[in-house]
């Protein structure tokens, strides 16, 4: 029997429709019905791939006694967290304070004003290792509820005027723009690279101890450190990293791309689920690391993380899904791991043998008895392509041994970041198949995830599920997009514009930036996370922080930047300073945390050199956009125009920098 999620389009809200669970999707009539009934709120938060979300889901959502205690005492709420993040972000910042750190599957007792009381993340169905099980939890709940009513409501009114006091004191104004950058331009680089040094994993790559994320932004950063600052160091600390990542396990060996993170520190065992965002900010990374190394094997890892998003993350339409569950058959990693005598059976033992020295598998295995692929044993600066053939056999049969959950919701800020990801990637390598794939993606976007001058958050396919909010097209839309839509949308436009040449990129990122502005922005600095198009939460967060995902507050700082250098427009040359001298003083505390907009403010007072190419009929942008720097502001022309002319007709360069432009010439060096 269906719930009330059996109508939504989320695959995370539809993995829960056959609950017993009387789960609500986040809207008014649950918060009305909690409030008529006098009853407190069972939100529980997370997203499709997640382990410990199916883990719960299993012991607890899918138990008939306690699905029943909550319906009779509770009224259940359940969000896609990648759906909603403004929902995701109040309440974690309620469940980091409750408990120290935060995490998903998040649990969150609240009222129906929607001021939380009690919050956490997994519980286990009874209490166990000195957890609190949840029906226990539950029933606790249930009575305090009944017997000291105004004990918990007290207590709800207290964590939200401290929510919201946390937020205001964020609110607070730059001052001058340009006194502020003074101020922080040249230490908070400094400082943040000082930080990354202390914490450098030299034997294993990364930074700290497990578990260990890529956070490929922090390597971006570090490379255009090392680059503007000539710092050895920097650039040794991202390449380092980059090598072991795609050495290690946390990298698909078999059927690449990477998962979210290592649960050891080594990148030997990953938590198993890929998410769209982290191949594509690695695939930005590994470009750069190319572009500063001249390293085949970093251009070859980031094309082979490409292949794999376009091969199994990639619609027909040319939109990118979200994300590959880590679980298959109820077990973590089954899908990824082979046994040794399997190999065996597969290979045949001659070819076997040598393919399982390579990838260091072994008849004890490295993970639970199992074997994860791996490189980390050998020193080689290079990929061997001598054990293609057998790679492969083993990718088409672990594709038929099992299979793996997908989700296949169309995100629009993943799907930009992927498309930034796509356009770098065809600047370095001049294979037009990556701007092509961008370019698509971007049209799909268009047609189905904007309307006007509005952004929204997601659809999916309506093949299979009935359609929401009335919509009859192919696919179904979720809400209005946030500031982190319209910050990652603005970048892919940028980088769109800069690699294909084509203007029209230009001014729809100039129109998307000035939306954003328009819905987001607050007077005392900085850009809300969500707008008057949105539901009104307890408070309304302003994130700056570069977490997994670089902020929405950071990417648009580097936008401003980029579209100042690239138009010389007033406006976001002003946008670009009061964006840079909120962060720093937001950052100020601990810089490292904020790498994205380090970057902007290394883009901003280390201004790129701004090149326009006009392109002779004997050559192509695929043939010339290799050789140019990556940090550049890029103009690409197809023809004369009245202010460039082709130079003894042939490809021409003009190029400016430090406020001086240069005699136009047709070879670069």
């Amino acid at each position: 029997m269906n719930n009330r999620l059996a109508g939504q389009s989320s695959p995370y809200l539809l993995q829960h429709s056959h609950n017993p669970v009387d789960w609500f999707p986040w809207c008014r009539e649950a918060f009305e019905k909690a409030e008529a009934e006098k009853k407190p709120i069972f939100l529980s938060i997370g997203y499709s791939t997640c382990h410990w979300c199916h883990v719960m889901a299993h012991e607890s959502f899918e138990n008939q006694a306690i699905a029943d205690i909550l319906n009779r005492h509770f009224i259940s709420i359940k969000v896609d967290r990648e759906e909603r993040p403004d929902i995701d972000s109040v309440y974690m910042s309620v469940c980091q304070a409750f408990t120290g750190s935060g995490g998903w599957p998040m649990s969150i007792f609240m009222t129906a004003q929607q001021k939380p009381f009690f919050a956490g993340t997994y519980f286990p169905p009874v209490s166990r290792q000195g957890i609190l099980g949840f029906e226990e939890l539950l029933l606790t709940i249930a009575k305090q509820w009944n017997g000291q009513t105004s004990k918990l409501l007290a207590s709800a009114d207290q964590i939200a005027a401290a929510v919201r006091q946390e937020q205001a004191a964020a609110d607070h104004s730059p001052g001058d723009p340009s006194q502020e950058l003074d101020k922080f331009a040249k230490r908070l680089p400094a400082q943040a690279a000082q930080i990354f040094a202390q914490s450098f994993d030299a034997e294993n790559g990364g930074f700290g101890d497990a578990p260990k994320f890529p956070l490929a932004h922090n390597l971006i950063f570090l490379l255009l450190y090392a680059k503007l600052f000539d710092d050895e160091s920097a650039a040794q600390q991202a390449l380092v990293t980059l090598r072991q990542l795609r050495k290690g396990g946390i990298f698909d060996q078999i059927g690449y791309g990477f998962s979210r993170y290592s649960t050891d520190a080594r990148y030997l065992v990953p938590h198993f689920e890929k998410m769209l965002y982290d191949n594509a900010l690695l695939i930005l990374a590994y470009a750069a690391a190319y572009k500063a190394s001249g390293d085949l094997f970093f251009l070859q890892t980031a094309e082979q993380s490409a292949d794999y998003i376009f091969r199994e993350m990639t619609s027909g339409e040319g939109a990118f899904y979200s994300a590959q569950d880590a679980d298959s058959e109820g077990e973590e990693g089954r899908y990824y791991t082979f046994g040794y005598d399997e190999i065996q059976r597969i290979l045949g033992a001659e070819c076997a043998d040598a393919f399982c020295r390579y990838y260091g598998i072994t008849k004890g295995g490295n993970f639970e008895g199992k074997n994860i692929p791996n490189l980390l044993h050998t020193d080689s600066p290079a990929i061997d392509s001598a054990f293609e053939p057998e790679r492969k056999r083993l990718y088409n049969y672990r594709k038929a041994r099992t299979s793996l959950h997908l989700d296949d919701k169309i995100l629009g800020s993943w799907n930009s970041l992927t498309i930034c990801a796509m356009t770098i990637l065809y600047r370095v390598s001049g294979k037009p198949r990556y701007l092509t794939a961008a370019a698509k993606a971007q049209s799909f976007l268009e047609k189905h995830l904007s309307k006007d001058k509005i952004l929204y958050v997601s659809c999916r396919s309506n093949a299979g599920s009935a359609p929401r909010f009335g919509d009859t097209s192919a696919y179904a839309r979720s809400v209005p997009g946030f500031l982190d839509d319209y910050a990652y949308s603005t970048l892919a436009l940028l980088s769109l514009y800069e690699a294909s040449g084509s203007s029209v990129y230009l001014e729809r990122a100039k129109t998307t930036c000035q939306e954003a502005m328009a819905q987001f922005a607050d007077e005392h600095g900085g850009y809300y996370l969500y707008g008057d198009n949105h539901d009104a939460l307890i408070c309304k967060p302003k994130e700056s922080y570069d977490g997994a995902l670089p902020s929405g507050n950071s990417i648009l700082a580097l936008c401003f930047v980029r579209l100042s250098q690239l138009t010389q427009d007033p406006l976001y040359t002003q946008a670009a300073e009061k964006q840079l001298a909120f962060l720093s003083k937001q950052s100020a505390h601990y810089p490292a945390g904020y790498s994205v907009f380090l970057t902007a403010l290394l883009c901003y007072t280390n201004p790129p050199e701004q090149i326009t190419v006009v392109l002779s009929s004997k050559d192509s942008a695929s043939q010339i956009l290799p050789l140019l720097p990556l940090y550049a502001s890029l103009t690409v022309l197809e023809h004369e125009t009245g202010g460039y002319k082709l130079l003894n007709g042939k490809t021409t360069y003009y190029v400016c920098k430090n406020h001086t432009c240069l005699p136009p010439v047709n070879d670069l060096k």
